[in-house]
């Protein structure tokens, strides 16, 4: 699985607080950045409930 962050990120850190072993934030440019190339099998059911869960649908998830 990959994910990525489009610019459309709104910088609210709700994928930080739910899953902060894969997302952080960047305070250079306001958004939260992937730290992972290629997530871990064991992260992906949180991932994916992240990106449900983005009000501005800004985490794309590739399988």
């Amino acid at each position: 699985m990959k994910v990525t962050i489009t610019d459309q990120c709104m910088g609210d850190r709700n994928c930080n607080l739910l899953c902060p072993e894969v997302f952080e934030y960047d305070e250079d440019t306001l958004m939260s950045m992937v730290k992972y190339d290629e997530i871990p099998a064991h992260l992906h059911e949180i991932v994916r409930r992240a990106a449900d869960e983005c009000g501005a649908q800004a985490i794309e998830v590739e399988e």
